[in-house]
């Protein structure tokens, strides 16, 4: 997790959690985004990891990001985020880091 670091207080560009078609590119789906953040706010996006469903979770303060998290969606109650084994965290970076360094340098990034 310490390539996403760097994400750490960077500002976000609200309008590009809200890009469906673009997101999906980076394998990845908004599960919560609100239309009018508050001072603080989870948002949320869903990826696909080994038949399992992976929380992407983005903690904004102020329009900086504060916190990533990453967790599995119980399927019996997707409320319910289960953290990830250390070898289950290592495979799905080794799968899908590289599409989360894209995600999290689109949502910081302004459009060219």
């Amino acid at each position: 997790m310490v390539r996403f670091k760097k994400y750490i207080d960077k500002d976000v560009i609200l309008k590009n959690f809200k890009n469906t078609d673009q997101l999906r590119t980076f394998g990845i789906v908004p599960r919560y985004v609100p239309d009018i953040p508050d001072e603080f706010e989870e948002f949320e996006f869903t990826t696909n990891f080994n038949k399992e469903i992976v929380s992407i979770g983005v903690a904004v303060q102020l329009g900086k990001i504060k916190r990533f998290m990453l967790g599995i969606v119980n399927p019996a109650d997707p409320d319910v985020i289960m953290a990830l084994s250390k070898s289950q965290l290592e495979d799905f970076l080794t799968q899908k880091g590289e599409q989360l360094v894209r995600f999290l340098e689109y949502i910081t990034q302004l459009e060219a």
